[in-house]
């Protein structure tokens, strides 16, 4: 079966082709950069941008499947950039796909389509896209869910999950950033501390988006058209987690705190500044950030439990201790 995964080389991409490997699949990845090792175990590389439209499109011919993972990330930047790649591109995939008879496209999509600037307690697939928010990522992956949803056919099958808040052993964004933020001592508690969140590690992602390819082989079609949550079902209080990754790495405790008012007001002024000096990079406060580290955000799972038979294998307790003895033993090695 040939498979197509964009982001292929990324975190959740990468492991995602490790596995199609280990079931003896042919893998063509679409992404930016090439890894050597995927090369020597057979992946085929398309070295090209999502905005590469005539590119993606020719990359489709010979799928069975599309993994569409790659996206352009990051709650900061010019509206532009996230619409080339995380619009267009998937405009291009979906018209590739359709061109060359390609017969399942798995998009993976994110939880902040549904940014309302509220708590999402239990919250489920029912809650309408986000048209307004304050990060260009959360509107544009809501219009290229969108389209891949509509895209849905007799001919094409189309699913799209939202895995939330991706983490594990490898993971180069979110726990190194919080580490890094802790050591310099610039992590601050927003609110009360007291939010829950949900997490999902990288492997039940990557068991979710096999288990989504599956479901749309199977005639009673309950998943194609449709769109799933997707975590390790166990919400955490998200501050005591981070403590408690922190402290077992020997870092200082997160005690200092700051309202969300006063954490979204200066977000506002960091955007404004990042605005009107041009800044690159991502300010170190944003008014999405804000909210986001401040409030609830767990789902309800219970759509991908019935349509997708989705079960979380790796528990937070067991990920979290492995992520800890991760960090501990490369510590020991560079020692």
């Amino acid at each position: 079966m040939s498979t197509l995964v964009t982001g292929g080389t990324g975190f959740l991409g990468r492991r995602l082709v490790e596995r199609l490997l280990e079931e003896g699949r042919q893998v063509t990845v679409l992404s930016r950069s090439t890894s050597s090792d995927l090369q020597a175990r057979g992946v085929k590389f398309i070295n090209t941008s999502l905005d590469d439209a005539a590119a993606v499109e020719s990359a489709c011919a010979g799928m069975e499947t599309i993994f569409h993972v790659a996206a352009r990330v990051g709650v900061w930047g010019p509206y532009d950039e996230f619409y080339r790649t995380n619009i267009l591109g998937t405009r291009a995939l979906l018209a590739g796909a359709k061109k060359h008879g390609v017969k399942r496209f798995i998009h993976t999509s994110t939880p902040s389509v549904i940014y309302n600037g509220l708590d999402h307690r239990g919250s489920d697939e029912s809650l309408p896209l986000t048209t307004d928010c304050p990060s260009p990522y959360p509107l544009t992956k809501a219009i290229a869910e969108s389209e891949v949803l509509a895209a849905n056919g007799d001919e094409l099958l189309t699913v799209a999950l939202r895995p939330h808040l991706i983490w594990g052993v490898g993971d180069p964004h979110l726990v190194p950033r919080v580490l890094a933020r802790a050591e310099a001592g610039k992590l601050r508690i927003i609110g009360s501390g007291q939010n829950r969140v949900d997490m999902v590690h990288v492997s039940n992602a990557v068991d979710a988006h096999l288990l989504a390819e599956q479901a749309l082989k199977r005639a009673d079609g309950r998943a194609a058209g449709r769109t799933y949550f997707i975590t390790n079902d166990e919400p955490v209080v998200l501050w005591d987690w981070i403590n408690q990754l922190i402290t077992a790495l020997g870092k200082p405790q997160v005690t200092k705190s700051i309202s969300l008012g006063s954490a979204s007001a200066i977000g506002g002024v960091c955007e404004m500044l990042w605005r009107l000096l041009r800044k690159s990079g991502e300010p170190p406060m944003t008014r999405f950030i804000a909210k986001e580290l401040a409030t609830d955000h767990w789902f309800n799972l219970d759509a991908a439990k019935r349509d997708l038979n989705y079960a979380p294998r790796i528990s937070m307790a067991a990920g979290t201790a492995e992520l800890i003895a991760s960090y501990q033993n490369s510590s020991r090695t560079i020692s």
